[in-house]
């Protein structure tokens, strides 16, 4: 996993509240064997019609917040079910940080372990990062998640809070293995030991 300490980057604003786990990444590509690759279909049902024709006005179509890596959205982001498939979408698609007013627990953890900063502001800072986004062009902010601040040029100043064990990880750039293989020592030994009682006892 990446390590992350401060971002600088540009924004795109998806006014909307209540983005269920369904619409970040649909049921249909929950099969997929690969980790990689969900990017393409991230909220795929919104950025396409029926026919399969771009859906022109659907903010990750627009042209203007190509190569975003910051996600501004409505309250309650990554409700729905469980599916880490979620967080593994918006990685894959470029996104390192998803701005919201609240989360879904479940996705604030599968997101943690996939190396996203999860921030949460409350209504009226998010609207405003919304707004902002809308209307200034390559609209920016800078993330920094030792100092726990969101900024940007125009004067926005807001702190966020993180729990400390989660903030370690995305700091070390540490998921759930690479967490285990800081006692790689540790645990050949015990390997070790372990088949030399078993040889032992079977003499």
């Amino acid at each position: 996993m990446e390590a992350f300490h401060t971002l600088t980057a540009q924004v795109a604003p998806l006014d909307r509240a209540n983005i269920d786990t369904d619409q970040i990444i649909p049921k249909q590509f929950l099969k997929r064997v690969e980790r990689t690759g969900y990017g393409d279909f991230l909220f795929f049902d919104w950025r396409q019609t029926a026919e399969g024709k771009p859906v022109l006005n659907f903010v990750l179509n627009d042209p203007r917040y190509k190569g975003a890596k910051i996600l501004v959205a409505g309250k309650n982001f990554g409700c729905g079910s469980s599916r880490e498939h979620a967080a593994w979408a918006l990685a894959d698609f470029g996104f390192r940080v998803v701005i919201a007013p609240s989360f879904a627990d479940i996705f604030f953890s599968n997101a943690g372990k996939n190396g996203i900063v999860l921030v949460q502001l409350t209504e009226a800072e998010a609207d405003k990062l919304l707004k902002n986004a809308q209307q200034i062009p390559h609209y920016q902010l800078t993330v920094s998640l030792a100092e726990q601040t969101v900024t940007d040029s125009q004067g926005f100043k807001a702190s966020f809070e993180i729990d400390p064990f989660r903030k370690y990880c995305l700091l070390e750039g540490l998921d759930d293995i690479g967490l285990t293989l800081r006692h790689a020592s540790e645990l050949d030994k015990f390997e070790a030991e372990h088949e030399k009682a078993v040889w032992l006892r079977a003499k």
